[in-house]
């Protein structure tokens, strides 16, 4: 018997294709794909939340002492003459950062393994660079689905099959984050 399931592809385009609908998934909350490859992507997906969910709590606040640019009302660096050159002005600021212990900097490691980048581009602005911002996806593991799963003992995700695709009569399903 096999450990996983081929898919019809060749093992780069196979784990390119699971790592894109993981993130997907746990990006979006849900996606429409076949059964087959939602059982994979299942199996992946539950593994990357348990480690979240395992891994959720373990850091140490830190406080750093952090060089900012200070900025004038349009949001441009504010400079001063300095020798004859334009130097930039900056201040010193007070940041309390999450330090991560070394089994979550591991477990960090292992989902950026997995997941592709996100941006978030607004709907308003649509195809402009302006505005898009990276979304940090092991961050939204930890700080938003492993709260919301932590009472569980597994089993993130449910398949609803939905029937066959028109073009090729394969069975759709709905693989969604409970």
């Amino acid at each position: 018997m096999a450990k996983y399931r081929k898919l019809g592809r060749t093992s780069d385009q196979r784990k390119a294709l699971l790592r894109s609908q993981v993130t997907s998934l746990l990006y979006r909350g849900k996606i429409v794909t076949t059964e087959a490859k939602a059982k994979e992507v299942r199996k992946i997906a539950e593994g990357i939340i348990a480690m979240g969910i395992r891994e959720k709590d373990n850091y140490e606040t830190v406080t750093v002492t952090a060089k900012v640019p200070r900025k004038d009302k349009d949001g441009k660096r504010v400079k001063e003459v300095v020798d004859g050159k334009k130097v930039t002005v900056f201040d010193e600021v007070q940041k309390e950062i999450k330090k991560d212990m070394p089994s979550r900097l591991h477990a960090r490691h292992q989902m950026l393994k997995v997941f592709y980048p996100v941006k978030e581009v607004p709907t308003t602005a649509a195809g402009r660079k302006k505005g898009t911002k990276n979304i940090n996806m092991p961050n939204k593991v930890f700080d938003e689905i492993a709260p919301k799963y932590a009472d569980r003992k597994g089993g993130y995700t449910r398949i609803v099959k939905i029937g066959q695709r028109k073009g090729d009569g394969a069975l759709e399903v709905v693989l969604e984050l409970i």
